[in-house]
């Protein structure tokens, strides 16, 4: 079956369409396409057909935690089309270390069996962190980087790994997790900007909720997150959802940062797409006012924040535009994990597409072809 998209196209100047075949994108540009089409979607006036997002940190998804299982991912992976994401890195935070293997064949099992968003592999956030900086991590879980330890992950073979490269034997620990093609991460961290800048060379190619867990940016001791952003090396993952950061923040970050070097992602929680009420996170009881998602004690425990939403507000920020925001959730985050069939619109690339109105909302998501979301 052959569906042509006809509407402006992202990342493709001069394009009014896109054909797709087989789970394929087969054509791209103005026009009539090479062969006659079964269906034709048509975007509405200032409407975008752009690729699917893509979240590099999904803890959860209307009611399902990822921790849970291949069941509780696979039914994120149902869900998460509804806001325009085409694939996703379910996301558990810090267990004992064979729970964090566990979970990276969980995401693997989960990835054979979705019939929604595609499950590209496990993030497992800690717990090689920062006590310090744990968040909503509960500190009995956090462990130092041993090799033991450290090997145990890095045969599980997760897409992303993050970790605090202040700690003993992190730098050692970032190394063997690169060498495994691990995407290494600096988050939940007090390391100094020294630090930040030989965690890079060790091979840290992205920074976890930018700022967030972070020690702060002093004009005489500028911590980690400044090294990270001052290197072309490196992207950071920005939760643009107006509680994490400060929308003065976000419009600083583009003004000094490359957009393309931002990708934006969730952080999102069992609480996102569903009702204000009480949640779990990796085991732990979080509540949810339908904006912000806090452990008992007042702790921001992740977010009720969706990617399309993220896209939204993005694209506000002064300095952006749709087009960028678009790209910030799909593009650059492909990108980190050298997905090089996703994240674009292009002939041969994989019909992960997603459909907005003018108002940048979710009106039809397709992965691999197949329609997983209309409205």
């Amino acid at each position: 079956m052959t569906t042509l998209f006809r509407g402006r196209v992202h990342g493709v100047a001069g394009a009014d369409a896109v054909a797709v075949e087989d789970g394929v994108i087969t054509w791209v540009g103005a026009g009539r396409p090479p062969q006659r089409p079964d269906e034709e979607v048509v975007a509405e006036t200032d409407g975008w057909i752009a690729p699917g997002f893509i979240d590099l940190q999904a803890n959860g998804f209307n009611g399902h935690d990822a921790a849970g299982g291949s069941g509780e991912i696979a039914s994120m992976s149902e869900g998460l089309p509804s806001t325009g994401v085409t694939s996703f890195l379910p996301t558990l935070i810090s267990a004992p270390v064979q729970d964090g293997a566990g979970f990276a064949a969980a995401a693997v099992a989960a990835a054979a069996d979705s019939r929604g968003a595609r499950v590209l592999g496990a993030h497992i956030e800690g717990p090689f962190i920062n006590p310090a900086f744990r968040g909503a991590h509960e500190v009995e879980f956090l462990v130092e980087p041993s090799a033991e330890a450290v090997e145990v992950i890095a045969r599980a073979r997760p897409r992303l790994v993050t970790l605090a490269p202040e700690l003993p034997g992190a730098l050692d620990a970032i190394r063997r997790l690169t060498r495994s093609g691990v995407v290494v991460s600096a988050g939940h961290t007090g390391a100094d900007f020294d630090q930040g800048v030989r965690a890079i060379t060790a091979g840290v190619r992205f920074g976890t909720h930018i700022y967030n867990a972070m020690a702060p940016v002093h004009h005489r001791r500028p911590g980690i997150a400044l090294a990270l952003l001052l290197d072309r090396r490196v992207t950071v993952g920005l939760i643009a959802d107006g509680e994490h950061l400060h929308a003065a923040i976000c419009a600083q970050l583009v003004r000094i940062e490359d957009f393309t070097r931002i990708a934006l992602t969730t952080d999102q929680t069992a609480a996102a797409g569903a009702p204000p009420g009480a949640y779990n996170l990796g085991g732990r009881h979080v509540v949810s006012d339908g904006m912000v998602v806090r452990l008992e004690d007042g702790t921001l425990a992740g977010s009720a924040a969706t990617m399309d939403g993220l896209v939204r507000r993005m694209a506000a920020v002064p300095g952006m535009n749709a087009a960028r925001a678009i790209a910030m959730a799909s593009t650059v985050p492909a990108r980190v994990l050298g997905e090089r069939g996703l994240g674009r619109i292009r002939a041969g690339a994989c019909a992960d597409i997603v459909v907005l109105d003018s108002a940048l909302r979710v009106r039809l998501t397709m992965v691999g072809g197949t329609v997983r979301f209309r409205n």
